[in-house]
């Protein structure tokens, strides 16, 4: 895991838990937006840049359409289990610059910055220790 990433990891641990789980999934999906977006003005400057955030975009979304959220789509992935796969996908968004070889590009930071922010809300995100469930609707 990148340095800054696990840094954040360790100061947000002793902190209180202050984002529902609904708030870290409005921003799981903020953030797969975001890389959406930064796509197409990626793509004149570096085409290795917007298709890192086509995939970071595409991994942030797949992961939040799979958790277990109130009123999530698809209720496969615990939410603990996701706190655990976001900081992998942070770790991986900090790296695509290195892996697709543009780190001494400008783009870079982008990719830093989306990294420890995913980084610093999984820290101060609220996770339930059950999983929820699918609440039953009685007939009249």
């Amino acid at each position: 895991m990148p340095i800054l990433n696990r840094t954040i990891q360790m100061a947000t641990q002793p902190l209180p838990k202050m984002i529902s789980p609904k708030a870290h999934a409005m921003f799981d999906f903020l953030v797969a937006g975001s890389f959406f977006l930064l796509a197409p003005f990626l793509w004149r400057r570096s085409k290795r840049a917007a298709m890192a955030a086509l995939l970071s975009g595409g991994a942030e979304l797949a992961v939040g359409l799979l958790t277990n959220y109130p009123r999530g789509a698809r209720r496969v992935i615990h939410p603990r289990t996701h706190r655990d796969i976001d900081y992998g996908l942070a770790a991986m968004i900090a790296t695509m610059p290195e892996f697709l070889a543009f780190e001494d590009d400008n783009e870079r930071k982008l990719f830093l910055t989306q990294s420890a922010l995913i980084t610093a809300v999984n820290g101060l995100t609220d996770f339930p220790d059950r999983p929820y469930r699918a609440g039953r609707r009685r007939a009249a």
